[in-house]
């Protein structure tokens, strides 16, 4: 995208946080640059030499115990040009200020890192017909996890008849989070999100196939950067058309992340996230009789009774019971896991120590 164009890195959102933590590299020889597209741990970083294509040093593979420890798409990474070539050699992943992860798809207990280092991600619903609530708190829960900040984006709002009503049941989950209808048809709402599409700034858009994430992404860029596909008669949903995460820059200076959709979205890690997109009830609950109430048959129990009184509707309370369960057995598996780890370091250890003393 860039080639031998230098860029500025401050324009791509190179701040003094990153700065400090590049510091000590830097008097070693080292230069900073930003992932902006990864494939087959190949990735293309931006640097003030241009764009260059990367693969990770020997030690580094070796240093690194899991996914999370290689370079993903918005890191800042420390790297060493090859003389000559459009080349360089990462050395090493710069302290992450934001970080939306997943559970990798499969049985594996493994994190999928989605992006890195952005500032605000734009989770995008379509509002025609496929408008799913339960979805919508996973994809808060996760982003309130990542230290990222939620703008909950609807897209397709030309092709709603109740708008008004979604709008009413979205507000009743997203507390106090920005909700913006769009239409990129009409050209309506997309001045609304002009406040959050700020120079050297990231966001990261996020949703299912078929929201129009491309379609938003093409009109923030002015050009078909993103090949959009036509909307499918049958079902009104646009293809999947976006393959791999990449940095876009937008012309006003906005790096832009853009997601494949995503078939499913496991929760990773999210216990600060849960408190954050559940406080209505984590807050109600604080009011119930009895400090273990499980909001089933207890008397007094100030959940239910929210609940009778419309506060909150009872799907919104077996959503949080659903994900407080997966979050628990996701934390037992984690743990499992890393005794599992464990083990086997000590095991590698005694041999290296055994081979020594022969």
């Amino acid at each position: 995208m860039h080639g031998g164009i230098k860029l500025n890195l401050s324009a791509i959102g190179f701040n003094e946080f990153f700065e400090n933590e590049f510091e000590s590299y830097k008097a070693e020889g080292y230069i900073v640059g930003r992932v902006a597209l990864e494939h087959k741990r190949m990735y293309r970083v931006w640097t003030e030499e241009g764009e260059l294509l990367c693969e990770v040093s020997g030690k580094f593979s070796y240093l690194a115990a899991t996914r999370e420890d290689f370079p993903a798409v918005g890191d800042w990474v420390v790297l060493k040009t090859r003389t000559g070539e459009d080349r360089g050699m990462i050395h090493g992943v710069l302290p992450r200020k934001s970080k939306f992860s997943r559970k990798a798809a499969g049985t594996n207990t493994e994190e999928q890192i989605v992006a890195t280092n952005v500032d605000t991600i734009f989770l995008v619903n379509s509002l025609n017909d496929d408008l799913n609530l339960r979805r919508i708190e996973r994809y808060l829960l996760l982003t309130w996890e990542s230290g990222a900040t939620p703008v909950i984006v609807l897209t397709k709002s030309d092709l709603c008849d109740d708008l008004e009503k979604k709008l009413s049941a979205i507000e009743g989950i997203a507390m106090g989070v920005p909700v913006v209808p769009v239409s990129v048809m009409e050209e309506k709402g997309i001045s609304e999100l002009e406040p959050f599409l700020l120079p050297g700034k990231t966001v990261a858009l996020l949703g299912s196939s078929g929201v129009g994430k491309s379609t938003l992404t093409n009109y923030l860029l002015g050009d078909e950067k993103q090949k959009v596909q036509e909307i499918r008669e049958v079902d009104d949903k646009g293809r999947h058309t976006t393959t791999h995460r990449e940095l876009i820059l937008l012309p006003g200076g906005t790096v832009l992340i853009d997601t494949p959709g995503m078939r499913e979205l496991q929760l990773w890690d999210s216990s600060d996230g849960f408190v954050e997109s559940f406080s209505d009830i984590e807050t109600t609950a604080e009011e119930c009789k009895f400090r273990n109430c499980t909001h089933e048959q207890e008397p007094g129990c100030a959940v239910k009774q929210a609940i009778h009184d419309g506060i909150f509707d009872i799907d919104r309370l077996l959503s949080y019971k659903k994900l407080q369960k997966e979050l628990a057995y996701l934390e037992r598996k984690q743990e499992k896991r890393a005794q599992v780890e464990e083990k086997k370091r000590r095991k590698s250890i005694t041999i290296s120590v055994k081979n020594a003393k022969k």
